[in-house]
């Protein structure tokens, strides 16, 4: 992200007025770190081809990105268990 001028932010900058925008709007402050991690794994949820991620994310491979940025959610989390359910039955003894 860059000034009106075109010069690159500094990352103390950029997190100011992040948490300014964040304020003025009422949200939560949340870490830009953890902002991003939330938007790629939404793209990626939601059909976002690896390569389009990496890119978006500024990364020369998409493994870097989905490494670090693309985390399961609670949706992913719950089929998991719902598929650990039926390997192991019912704990009440029907299967």
């Amino acid at each position: 992200m860059v000034h009106e001028t075109g010069e690159a932010f500094t990352i103390k900058q950029l997190r100011r007025r992040a948490y300014r925008l964040m304020d003025i709007l009422g949200l939560r402050r949340v870490r830009l770190y953890d902002a991003r991690a939330s938007c790629l794994t939404f793209l990626a949820n939601n059909g976002v081809s690896d390569h389009i991620l990496a890119r978006w994310a500024g990364h020369t491979n998409a493994k870097t990105t989905k490494k670090w940025y693309v985390k399961p959610d609670v949706e992913d989390l719950r089929e998991a268990a719902s598929t650990w359910d039926g390997l192991h039955g019912d704990l009440n003894g029907r299967a």
